[in-house]
């Protein structure tokens, strides 16, 4: 038996996040009936980072265990056969058996790219978050700093968050803009479920006018979910992927990070 790693990308736009459902229509469901295919066994994924709904993962990181012996490329080729366009294996390599891809990962990149426009999308739909009113940036940005750091993140906690904990430690949240089109890049050592997103509502609210930038601080002194913004949608929303140790010699960028603005 051999323990594998794969990164995977993917849109989530057709699927109602990675997490298996009965339904079968989920990330986890397609690769793991992929993989089952190409192995001729059955074969079940460990994630680095459950996604939602709509959110994208351009290194989504899983491992596996298989007796199957075939060379590193041939997993790639070999389910990439069996796997929906909207899907796929970017690379493969063996690692040691104590390798986890959830509890080995040392942090976790998101990155939200946002289209300010007074119109909305349209070839760039499901690939964008949008906003009509104009932002400022340093208004997000000096509100981004207040966030940084370890913190209890439970203003940003949506309720059905099943982390024992909500301390975080946000390491960076950097914010960034190319013509009509904001970055807002997400560095930690693990997220609460909902937390990019209702970051993204807070720093949104401070941008267009409608916060001060303090108001960021009252939030996170709140520790209450009903003090914070909505949930901003998860369109535009990337998993950039984890982190690990050197020793582990996993990929962190494939050739999409260089296109997503």
């Amino acid at each position: 038996m051999q323990r594998l790693a794969l990164g995977l990308s993917y849109r989530g736009q057709g699927y109602h996040g990675w997490q298996s459902q009965p339904d079968g229509r989920t990330v986890q469901d397609a690769v793991e009936k992929a993989l089952t295919a190409f192995a001729a066994e059955p074969v079940a994924t460990v994630c680095a980072g459950r996604t939602d709904s709509g959110v994208h993962a351009l290194n989504q990181v899983v491992h596996i265990d298989t007796a199957l012996e075939r060379d590193a490329f041939s997993w790639v080729r070999g389910s990439n056969r069996y796997l929906p366009r909207d899907v796929a294996v970017q690379w493969c390599r063996p690692v040691a058996a104590d390798f986890h891809a959830r509890n080995s990962a040392r942090g976790r990149r998101y990155r939200f790219v946002v289209l300010e426009s007074a119109t909305r999308p349209a070839l760039e739909q499901g690939l964008v978050g949008w906003v009509f009113r104009p932002l400022d940036a340093r208004a997000m940005q000096a509100a981004a700093a207040l966030v940084i750091g370890e913190h209890d993140f439970s203003s940003f906690r949506a309720a059905g968050c099943q982390s024992p904990t909500p301390v975080k430690t946000l390491r960076r949240l950097d914010i960034s803009r190319r013509g009509a089109y904001w970055r807002f890049d997400f560095d930690a050592n693990a997220f609460l479920h909902h937390m990019v997103r209702n970051l993204m509502g807070c720093l949104l609210a401070v941008g267009s006018g409608r916060q001060r930038v303090e108001w960021m601080a009252e939030v996170l002194a709140a520790r209450c979910r009903d003090a914070a913004a909505p949930t901003f949608p998860p369109e535009g929303l990337y998993f950039l992927g984890p982190y690990y140790d050197a020793v582990h010699a996993i990929p962190q960028h494939t050739a999409a990070m260089d296109w997503i603005v």
